[in-house]
This record gives C-alpha cells, sequence and structure tokens, in this order.
C-alpha cells in the first residue's frame, strides 16, 4: 500500500506502512512525488564523491522514494534537515554518512546520487544537506535503510527521503509511479503576483528538452489562471514560452511558441477560458531566469509565463 500523509499543525506528517520510520518534515510541507518498486537496487552513498569515485552500498529489495516540498516558509536548510536527521537517530537508525554541499562532493555528488527531476526536487549545488542512515545489521534480511537530500530554491525548501530494503512497502503489481495533484495555487495569489509584477511563472508546468506537450495531470496554476480570467472578461494574458539554451535559437523560438500555444490550447479546451482573452508567443533562450551551465538551471528555463495585457 502507498505511504500515506497529513498535515496538522504546520508539520507534513510521513508515515509509511510497513517502516518503523515515521516522520516530521517541518513547515507546512505537501508531498508532490512518490515513486514505490517492490523490487530495486539502491546505491546508498557511504562517503563524498571524492578521487573520481562515490562509495555506495549496494541495498537489494523494495523501496520507496518520495519528494516532498515545503513552500514560501524561507526556512534553511539545515532548519529542515536538523530535525529529521535527530527524528531519525531517534527511531533506532545510525547516520552512516552527513555531509552539506561541497563536502558531499557538490556536483558530481549530486548527479552520482538518484535524485528525482525538477520540479519535484531542486538541488542548489552549493547548499544541500544529505544524510545516509541503517537500522539492523548491515547484511540481515530485515535490515532498513534511509537517506535524506534536502536544498531549497528561493523561499521554497525540497526534501527527498529514500527507504529500501526488505521493510520498505511497495504496492503489488511490480513498479508504481504515482503523482498526487500538486497543492492548490491560491487564486488571490496568482492575482496578486499578475496586478504587483504584470506576470507569473506557471511553475507546476513542465517540459523535457525539445518537447512542447503537457502532461495529463492537474495543473494548479492553470486552474488558477482560469479562474481569474473567468472572473473578469475584460482581463487578457499573454503566454510567453522559453527554452533552455540547447539548440539554436531559431529552434527554440519555435519550440518555445509551441509549449505556450499547447498552455493555452490546454485553458480553452480544459478550463473553458475564451479564446479571445488569450494570445501565445515565444522567445527561445533569450530570458533565462537561471544559468544554463547546469540541468537545474535548464529545467528551470523551461518554462511558460503569464503576462498581464493592458485591459484598456
Amino acid at each position: 500500500m502507498l505511504a500515506r500523509f497529513a498535515l496538522l499543525s504546520g508539520l507534513a506528517l510521513l508515515p509509511v506502512a510497513g517502516h518503523a520510520l515515521d516522520l516530521s518534515i517541518p513547515g507546512s510541507a505537501s508531498l508532490t512525488r512518490e515513486i514505490t518498486q517492490d523490487s530495486d537496487s539502491y546505491r546508498l552513498p557511504l562517503g563524498p564523491f571524492e578521487d573520481g569515485t562515490l562509495r555506495t552500498l549496494r541495498v537489494e529489495g523494495p523501496s520507496v522514494q518520495q519528494a516532498w516540498r515545503i513552500e514560501g516558509q524561507g526556512m534553511t536548510t539545515a532548519q529542515i534537515f536538523l530535525p529529521l536527521r535527530d527524528q531519525i537517530e531517534a527511531q533506532g537508525f545510525d547516520i552512516l554518512f552527513d555531509c552539506a554541499g561541497p563536502a558531499c562532493g557538490g556536483f558530481d555528488f549530486r548527479f552520482n546520487t538518484r535524485v528525482m527531476a525538477a520540479p519535484d526536487i531542486y538541488v542548489d549545488l552549493l547548499d544541500y544537506r544529505f544524510l545516509s542512515g541503517r537500522k539492523g545489521a548491515q547484511g540481515e534480511a530485515a535490515a532498513e535503510y534511509v537517506s535524506v537530500l534536502v536544498s531549497r530554491s528561493g523561499r521554497t525548501g525540497y526534501v527527498q527521503i529514500m527507504q529500501a530494503g526488505q521493510a520498505a512497502s511497495a504496492a503489488s503489481g511490480g513498479t508504481v509511479t504515482a503523482r498526487p495533484a500538486p497543492a492548490p495555487v491560491a487564486t488571490g495569489e496568482l492575482e496578486q503576483a499578475l496586478l504587483r509584477d504584470g506576470h507569473v511563472i506557471l511553475s507546476d508546468l513542465d517540459f523535457e528538452t525539445g518537447a512542447s506537450d503537457l502532461s495529463d495531470t492537474e495543473h494548479a496554476s492553470l486552474q488558477a489562471l482560469a479562474a481569474f480570467l473567468r472572473a473578469d472578461p475584460n482581463r487578457r494574458i499573454a503566454l510567453v514560452g522559453h527554452t533552455d539554451s540547447v539548440g539554436g535559437l531559431d529552434n527554440n523560438i519555435a519550440l518555445s511558441r509551441r509549449r505556450a500555444a499547447s498552455v493555452l490550447e490546454r485553458l480553452v479546451s480544459a478550463h473553458d477560458v475564451p479564446r479571445t482573452q488569450l494570445e501565445s508567443n515565444g522567445i527561445g533562450y533569450l530570458s533565462p531566469i537561471m544559468a544554463n551551465t547546469t540541468p537545474e538551471g535548464r529545467e528551470a528555463n523551461r518554462r511558460v509565463e503569464a503576462v498581464l495585457l493592458d485591459t484598456e
């Protein structure tokens, strides 16, 4: 059975069926993605990336990998990470490895460790914390293993929790990937951003390099934008597509236009927004919000923004 979670008094409770591990994530956290596998081979980091290698322990058996997001709290990585480490130790786990950013091995550690892709997890290569732990003796069939990765982007915190070993709970029937609906984006918050700044990034839309199609999942930002537009038929929005810098400018401009057009069509077909309130265009890689020199930067730059137009 997949793990369930609840929000209570500002704490996200993380009970996982079949596990001894039970964590409370600081702040108002929401589960954004969960991957369970009946049979997995997970390389648990045991030390930093150094001299071209990463020392790991291969853990065979079921696994549960979760991504959590803490919106707008402005907490430091230490404020998120340290309470989790204390809880893990209090529940009988031995900490095998504990590091921070550059001491972990920076870029090389991050990209030789299993980490979910954005937008579920963003990793600031200079500001992240990691630990791995074990409960029970190494080699025992009942041994449990855990790893925790914490980072942030702006005021948003990101937590990945990986549990592996025979105690891990997995759904029957093989690998199951479940992505719950994103936490709702309040219409008032989106409206305030548009009226204050004149534009807003639709941050829960995801585009792979070279792709323009949206997934079939619900997008909270589109629900909020649709409500904003339906509330006043005089409001008009330009959807502007952006890309990373992979490939030439002409191809990226064409791709960014297709992305914006894809969002426009979704608003019309799935959210009943009149086409007369929308237009779309794209500018390729000419307006990045992060450097394109890192995978995180390229992922962030693949986006669509909503721009409020003059209604007079």
